[in-house]
This record gives structure tokens, C-alpha cells and sequence, in this order.
């Protein structure tokens, strides 16, 4: 296993079983999840036993999937309603994601601090409806909107409709750390749909 397989934050490990509770909730198949998500169901295997890491672009295509936010695919509790969120002295690793709460969940804006590491894993390409909002704090991000390239360094910011084909990476080996926050047009089912179809 490479380094960039590793989970770095120590909320990871936890999110492993609960990607795997949250599908079963929604009925859903490995195989069927997978396929919505554009993984392979290897894939998603190795997200829901902790052997692999999920990249940004994963955890927002799995919230959609589920019908959640990204907020609780990290744990967070939505009781929470302070305006004010304390930030926490955190010198990111380069070995993988890392993500950080940089608003409150069950907000139809959810905001993150994001840690990119160096690597393709971050190079998948999603389409969604909604609007994204990133700022690099730190390194340099390659952000790919349909056939342009972009790539921002720290302070530069970007917004964007999510329709639009869209990558991000770290452009340098140093990784890049960023505020990212993305609107949710389609609040979470309460329930989840019944599937008959085999687990």
C-alpha cells in the first residue's frame, strides 16, 4: 500500500463504517452504489473497510447518492448551531485527505477546510447540479472546468457551476490546502427508499 492510501485524520477510520451503514440504510447494493458514485465496487469496498481513503470528489458524490452531507459522512452532529467555529492548529500531512469543519452541518452551504494531496486520485472528473466555492490557502490546485485547465496559487479563489465537468488536484508534490464549500439544492430524505434488491 502506497502512502497515499493512508488515512491521515484520526475521524477516518470512523467514517469507514459509516459509509457502509449508510448505504445499507439507503437499500442500496456495493455494485449499484459504486456505479452511481463512478467507482468500481473494489472501490467503494476499500472505502467501507478503511483500506482507502475517499478524495473530496468521493464524499460528495456519495452524500448525494445517500442523501446526506458531507458534514455527517465526517460524523459531524447537526444540533450544533454556533455561529462561530473555532479553528485548530493543524500542519496538514502530505500523505492524503484531510478535511476539517468550516461551517455547520444541515446548512444548505456546507463549508470544509481540505487538505489535497499530490497524487491522480484527486484528478476524477464530477457533474452535479449546485455551485462551488474553493480559496487555496496554501500550495497550488490544478482545478479542470470542462476543457480549460486552471492553476490557482495560495489566495487565488474560484466559483463555478458544478454542471460543469470539473477535476481538482494538487498541482506540486506539496499538496494544497483550501477552503471549499458547496451548496446542497436538494435536502436530505428523511427516510431512506425501500430497494429489495439484495445487499
Amino acid at each position: 500500500m502506497t502512502a497515499s492510501t493512508e488515512p491521515t485524520d484520526e475521524g477516518l477510520p470512523e467514517m469507514a463504517p459509516r459509509l457502509r451503514d449508510l448505504r445499507r440504510r439507503r437499500g442500496l447494493t456495493l455494485e449499484v452504489a459504486a456505479q452511481r458514485a463512478g467507482l468500481s465496487p473494489a472501490h467503494l469496498s476499500r472505502l467501507e473497510t478503511g483500506q482507502r481513503q475517499p478524495s473530496l470528489p468521493m464524499l460528495l458524490a456519495l452524500a448525494r447518492i445517500y442523501g446526506t452531507t458531507v458534514a455527517e459522512l465526517l460524523g459531524e452532529q447537526p444540533a450544533e448551531r454556533d455561529p462561530v467555529i473555532r479553528g485548530r492548529d493543524h500542519e496538514p500531512a502530505a500523505a492524503g485527505w484531510d478535511y476539517h469543519r468550516a461551517g455547520n452541518p444541515g446548512r444548505a452551504m456546507q463549508a470544509l477546510r481540505v487538505f489535497v494531496p499530490y497524487g491522480v486520485q484527486g484528478d476524477l472528473v464530477r457533474v452535479h447540479p449546485g455551485e462551488e466555492w474553493l480559496h487555496v490557502v496554501r500550495g497550488r490546485l490544478r482545478l479542470g472546468l470542462g476543457d480549460a485547465v486552471h492553476e490557482l496559487a495560495s489566495g487565488d479563489s474560484a466559483h463555478f457551476d458544478s454542471l460543469t465537468p470539473h477535476r481538482i488536484a494538487a498541482a506540486g508534490p506539496e499538496g494544497a490546502e483550501m477552503l471549499f464549500v458547496h451548496t446542497l439544492l436538494q435536502a436530505p430524505e428523511p427516510h431512506p427508499v425501500p430497494d429489495h434488491r439484495g445487499m
